[in-house]
């Protein structure tokens, strides 16, 4: 094949997140082969997407509205779940067990990778809790060492706000066998373990 706008359709798509180079050759040629029911419509969709959807200005949802529908919601409570990004909000979202706001940092401190406290959106955070009256604030940061390493110097610079700090809590999932897990897994289980029955 030549280097033509099909190749470069091809290696676009084999860039996004879960599709390799097989993957997006089957998806362009699933598209090509439905360019009326599939491909001129994920066009006009992709079009709209991309000049109607914006980083919401309080919490850092995507949304086309401004503020996002999150924080437009007057039925949620006063506590801020602080994610690490959109992702990490909709995955929590998902679960529909959480109604209170979110603070999308935009990634966790990294030495390796360059990302210090002044890239996150730190202060902001501090001001929405200083001035909207938050109950608690729960760091729902990965349990990689960035993700706890972050969660520690967010705690610390809420400290002083006085707000109540709680983190999700870590150990043996829903289904999971002990004999699969990894040993950090199964200590962190034992460390914050709770009283049964």
């Amino acid at each position: 094949m030549s280097d033509g706008p099909i190749d470069h359709l091809i290696r676009q798509l084999s860039a996004l997140p879960g599709l390799g180079p097989r993957s997006a050759r089957r998806a362009v040629l699933h598209l090509l082969s439905r360019r009326d029911s599939a491909l001129e419509i994920l066009v006009r969709s992709l079009e709209e997407v991309a000049r109607t959807t914006h980083a919401c200005p309080e919490c850092g949802n995507l949304d086309t509205l401004s503020p996002c529908r999150l924080c437009r919601d007057t039925h949620r409570r006063p506590v801020i779940c602080v994610v690490a990004s959109v992702a990490d909000l909709w995955a929590v979202e998902r679960t529909k067990s959480y109604r209170g706001r979110y603070h999308v940092l935009g990634g966790v401190l990294s030495a390796l990778g360059g990302t210090g406290p002044e890239d996150l959106k730190l202060e902001a955070l501090v001001s929405r809790v200083r001035a909207c009256a938050i109950e608690e604030v729960i760091l729902a940061l990965g349990a990689t060492v960035e993700g706890q390493a972050t969660a520690h110097y967010v705690a610390d610079m809420l400290r002083e706000t006085g707000v109540r700090i709680s983190r999700l809590s870590h150990g043996v999932p829903v289904g999971g066998e002990l004999d699969y897990l990894d040993d950090g897994t199964i200590a962190l289980a034992l460390t914050a373990r709770t009283q049964a029955g």
